[in-house]
């Protein structure tokens, strides 16, 4: 447990046992450890602190989780993992569509925790030089190589890490059918290979931002019952 020494950890958790929990799970990790007890206080720290990482739970008083997901993406691509009681698809779902890279339910394997947390980590501060030679450009689209953004029609859009690497994942594979096996693997880890679902959300997301037509996709196809396909545009 060496990716995160150092690192600045958000936890925003009404519960007092879990919130310490969390903290002593990113303690043994050697990240710096910052904490809020509702979303008002975890969105004051996150101005204050300016996490790598941020920790949040769902059911909250005053402002809910995914509130304060959704405001935390309009400010910052910094990966959120959210530490939840609440188990089921529906709220994963609408977990990762308000921005969140992740979901973990509780009770919790603190190593499980960590180990995700260090995954989120190594993806979002890592360079893939092999990336480098899979930038797009067409008249209407162009991924840049250096941070994670598109320029649709001129006009910049900010990625989160995730949506990032998904897509660049996608153009490495230009004009072929990836897996969700392939895709999960790649993006989120072999762990996640039974969670198509996040795959569906984050291409939703990805389509939202550069397609022209979101329901007619010309670039991010849908493979039936395989995956996706990035359907290159530029006549080469």
């Amino acid at each position: 447990m060496g990716d995160l020494q150092d690192f600045k950890v958000l936890i925003i958790d009404d519960e007092p046992e879990q919130l310490k929990l969390a903290k002593r799970s990113f303690s043994w990790a050697k990240a710096k450890i910052f904490t809020a007890a509702s979303g008002a206080e975890g969105l004051q720290k996150l101005y204050t602190h300016r996490p790598d990482l941020i920790i949040l739970d769902l059911v909250m008083p005053e402002m809910d989780g995914l509130e304060v997901c959704r405001r935390i993406r309009h400010l910052t691509k910094t990966p959120i993992i959210i530490l939840t009681a609440l188990v089921n698809d529906t709220e994963m779902i609408r977990s990762l569509k308000s921005g969140a890279d992740d979901y973990i339910t509780k009770p919790f394997n603190p190593f499980v925790l960590i180990s995700r947390a260090e995954a989120l980590v190594r993806r979002s501060t890592s360079t893939d030089k092999s990336t480098k030679q899979d930038v797009y450009s067409d008249s209407y689209l162009t991924i840049e190589q250096d941070r994670p953004r598109l320029l649709v029609e001129g006009k910049a859009f900010d990625l989160t890490t995730k949506e990032y690497h998904l897509l660049l994942h996608l153009v490495q594979n230009a004009n072929r059918a990836v897996t969700f096996q392939s895709i999960l693997e790649h993006v989120w880890g072999w762990e996640y290979w039974n969670h198509t679902e996040f795959v569906h959300v984050y291409i939703s997301r990805l389509r939202q931002k550069l397609e022209q037509d979101p329901k007619h996709p010309r670039y991010l196809i849908s493979e039936r019952g395989l995956g996706y396909r990035f359907e290159r545009q530029d006549a080469t």
